[in-house]
């Protein structure tokens, strides 16, 4: 199979979807490699490290588009590149399609079959190809609000770890899982006062067994939930339904309630976010402020921190990678029932139900896909 990568076009997002090491793989398995040229100098691979490695590198976009065979990318397509997508292409990336009807509608029309690695799962009931990039958000999450804090910014000018005499900031974390106990670990790290929130009492309760002394815990009821948030100097929005959107934990009526120059930093963007107030916003230019609240709403926090990610990422998805590659959609997918729950679209067809229930479009169960 001829596997391509194109270069990433979204605004300032540096990762690679293909790492020189990945490609070394996927030319030992037989395949052949094509990389767009520039593609991983964001990430600090040049093309040199890709010619080492076997692969060939293209001079555009399209001539990747039009030869290979399966497109591995990081963000989902961007408008241009959906055009290039054909029927029986493999499309193995991030999609979030439950926000964006408009990507949906597009990689229908193409008729590629598209696997989501943010949908793919693992037998502990996990996401093994979101987690890494959760890892990442999380850990950036306080740091990013900390700079959204600082006055001439638009903040509080509270610092999170407080000096001696002056307490330090209140940081609440809305949901405890991979992203939430990363944000929690380095918030706490830098000296904040942390409480995590979340409705999953055994999660509570692992977290309180693992990091009790690091940071408080407290379930998260509607009453608790706006008591926290109102006396918070940082709220990190960590709430992630797999493939669907991501539900509206504060309200803009909450935002009156809160401390001014309070920050917002919402890390599920990429499902349209959880807080009613969000929208996606860039590393260029990634703060605003809305009825007096400063809301951090990057939607590629991990391409801030591009070699690391990229990297974390290239290991979590080259296993599938190359499963894709050696047996083909259909036969990889029947045998691993974790990467078909990555079956988004196929043939025109939408068929992950969470989008499908979002979005009002009717679903084809992966299963019938397979038989297709």
């Amino acid at each position: 199979m001829k596997i391509g990568c194109p270069k990433e076009i979204k605004p300032q997002e540096f990762r690679v979807g293909i790492t020189p090491n990945a490609a070394r793989e996927a030319i030992a398995h037989g395949h052949s490699v094509l990389i767009e040229t520039g593609a991983g100098v964001g990430a600090g691979f040049t093309d040199q490290d890709y010619m080492d490695a076997g692969a060939d590198i293209a001079a555009k976009a399209a001539d990747v588009f039009a030869e290979a065979d399966m497109i591995v990318k990081v963000k989902e397509p961007q408008a241009i590149e959906r055009k290039m997508l054909r029927k029986e292409q493999i499309l193995f990336t991030y999609l979030h399609l439950a926000p964006d009807p408009d990507q949906t509608r597009d990689l229908m029309e193409s008729g590629v079959t598209a696997i989501a690695y943010e949908t793919v799962t693992d037998a502990n009931g996990g996401l093994p190809l979101l987690a890494p990039m959760s890892e990442v958000a999380g850990k950036l999450a306080p740091q990013v609000g900390a700079w959204t804090l600082q006055k001439a910014n638009g903040g509080r000018g509270v610092l999170l770890g407080g000096v001696p005499g002056v307490g330090p900031g209140r940081v609440v974390v809305i949901g405890g899982g991979v992203v939430g106990t990363h944000a929690a670990r380095v918030a706490a790290g830098m000296g904040a006062d942390v409480t995590v929130l979340d409705r999953s009492l055994p999660r509570l309760r692992y977290l309180d067994d693992a990091f009790g002394h690091q940071f408080k815990t407290s379930y998260a009821s509607e009453g608790n939930t706006k008591e926290l948030v109102y006396s918070a100097d940082m709220v990190v929005g960590a709430v992630l339904i797999p493939g669907a959107a991501a539900p509206k934990l504060v309200s803009r009526a909450d935002l009156k309630q809160m401390k001014p120059g309070a920050a917002l930093v919402d890390v599920a963007i990429d499902q349209g976010g959880c807080f009613e107030t969000s929208h996606a916003t860039t590393h260029q230019d990634p703060i605003y402020e809305v009825d007096g609240i400063m809301h951090y709403c990057v939607a590629n926090m991990p391409g801030a921190v591009a070699r690391t990610s990229t990297i974390a990422l290239g290991n979590a998805t080259m296993p599938y990678m190359l499963a894709l590659a050696d047996k083909g959609w259909r036969k990889a997918c029947e045998d691993d029932p974790h990467l078909l729950n990555g079956l988004n679209v196929h043939a025109g067809q939408l068929t992950y139900y969470a989008v499908g229930k979002a979005l009002g479009i009717d679903v084809l169960s992966p299963a019938l896909a397979l038989k297709e």
